[in-house]
């Protein structure tokens, strides 16, 4: 320990500061003893022993007073050991932080796995010593949290991932979907003649329901329009015919069903009867899986996101509708199929024909929500089956179709507008005059002239059927609903 007591006044007041002597004290004190080498002897025999800072005797002491030493030049700047505690300062900062540097890249790349606690210690400097011991770093041993206590920054971070494999909702929805095959007679005109062909178009459909007597599959209008002969190829391959059930051509939706009894037992063993979503929940970006028939080479998949809800599309025939817009693609064939979300919901019915194949990673489907009202309504309907052509009732009128845009242009209701009824005819016995437009027959919406005619393939002479009209007086048009017997086709 240091004796303050047996050093000079001088440096005993310097040394309460805490500090060392300057070079100039240690000088001056020198040089009294040099002049009073008796009080210097006394001194330092009484300080045998004990460390006197910035004083170094000789061993011959006694024998100072016969030659003076050299006067010492006094240090500039402060002492050495200043210095030195300044650098080893600066250094353990300069470590600490490019240490801290390192450890919180090593982290946010996720390379670290285990917490480590280190304190660095120096007694060289207290200070140093303080903020060393203050630095710690923990890493959470949960790879999905990081904790930087040392910079003064807590950061938490959540890694979601998308999983793409969706095999699992395949599998559990692809017993509802079925394959259509259209089978109908394509009529050319070539200089005046006409030319008739067998043609085939493919599409897809959903097994909605089942009754006592029928399968029961929704699918687009479009896909069964014109239809001679359906067929429905289910999940394990095997096929059965399908009559029309009701259609809305308004809504591109069509329902036709399949006699169970046409139905193997195998097959009805592992076909399921589809589960519907609610499309007004939709997000988005959430996940789309679409399941359909596509180019008619059998079921595949594709897969995407929800694009756009509530998209207004202009359709080829004037009209226009709402829909899902979805990157996942849908091709010819596709059209009927369901829009899935990842829980194996049907959230849309797809339709190629919006858009069509002239639009890359844009695809579209009726919102399963919109359609299911209409689906409900289909569903109870009387199953129609097409009558041959010399079995068929007639109405025994000539009509002009009223688009949307004439419906729009001139005011008058969308539907056929009668130009002429000929006598003897159910039309004419039912009270149908010219002028009158036939918007509804037997509860299905009629849009034009060749709905009307297609309707009326599957009502047989005889048959008594519902048909309103919009009939033009004072003030406007007004609706009547008349009931009339189909009759023979006029010759």
């Amino acid at each position: 320990m240091y004796d303050h007591n047996n050093y000079p006044n001088d440096y005993q007041n310097h040394n309460n500061t805490g500090t060392q002597t300057t070079g100039e004290n240690s000088a001056q004190t020198y040089q009294n003893n040099a002049q009073n080498p008796y009080t210097g002897y006394t001194n330092y025999q009484n300080n045998t022993g004990n460390y006197q800072y910035g004083n170094t005797y000789p061993n011959d002491y006694t024998q100072m007073n016969q030659k003076k030493p050299k006067e010492k030049k006094p240090h500039k700047g402060g002492g050495y050991l200043k210095k030195a505690v300044l650098a080893v300062s600066l250094g353990l900062f300069f470590g600490l932080f490019a240490g801290l540097g390192l450890y919180i890249v090593e982290a946010a790349t996720g390379m670290l796995d285990r917490a480590d606690t280190q304190t660095v210690e120096s007694s060289a400097d207290t200070e140093a010593e303080e903020v060393l011991a203050q630095s710690e770093t923990v890493v959470a041993e949960d790879a999905d949290e990081t904790q930087q206590t040392a910079s003064g920054i807590q950061k938490t971070e959540t890694v979601t991932t998308v999983v793409s494999d969706v095999s699992e909702v395949v599998d559990n929805v692809m017993p509802s979907i079925v394959a259509i095959n259209n089978h109908y007679t394509e009529t050319m005109s070539f200089y005046g003649q006409s030319i008739s062909s067998d043609g085939e178009s493919s599409g897809s459909g959903i097994i909605v329901g089942q009754n006592d007597t029928e399968l029961l599959i929704v699918t687009n209008y479009h896909v069964i329009e014109g239809a001679d002969k359906l067929t429905v190829q289910f999940v394990e391959s095997s096929e059965a015919e399908a009559s029309v059930k009701g259609t809305d051509a308004d809504m591109d939706l069509a329902v036709i069903a399949v006699p169970i009894d046409q139905i193997e037992k195998d097959t009805l063993e592992q076909i399921a009867v589809a589960t519907l979503g609610d499309s007004d929940s939709l997000v988005v970006g959430e996940p789309a899986i679409a399941i359909g028939n596509s180019l008619g080479y059998g079921q595949s998949v594709t897969l995407g996101v929800i694009s756009a809800l509530n998209r207004s599309i202009d359709l080829s025939d004037g009209s226009s509708g709402t829909f899902i817009q979805t990157d996942a693609a849908i091709n010819p064939g596709n059209s009927g199929g369901a829009l899935l979300n990842v829980k194996g919901e049907v959230i849309g019915i797809n339709s190629n024909k919006i858009g069509g194949s002239a639009i890359e990673g844009m695809g579209y489907a009726i919102p399963i929500s919109a359609a299911s009202p209409i689906i409900a309504d289909l569903m109870l309907k009387e199953t129609k089956n097409k009558v041959a052509e010399d079995e068929r009732g007639y109405l025994g009128i000539s009509g002009i179709s009223v688009t949307a845009e004439v419906s729009e242009a001139y005011g008058m209701p969308e539907g056929v507008y009668i130009a002429q009824v000929y006598e003897g005819t159910a039309a004419e016995a039912a009270g149908l005059q010219k002028g009158d437009i036939i918007t509804v027959f037997d509860g299905d919406k009629i849009t034009s002239m060749d709905t009307l005619q297609k309707e009326l393939e599957f009502y047989a002479k005889g048959q008594t059927v519902e048909v309103t009209v919009m009939t033009v007086g004072e003030g406007g048009y007004r609706e009547k609903t008349v009931e009339l017997t189909l009759g023979n086709k006029v010759q």
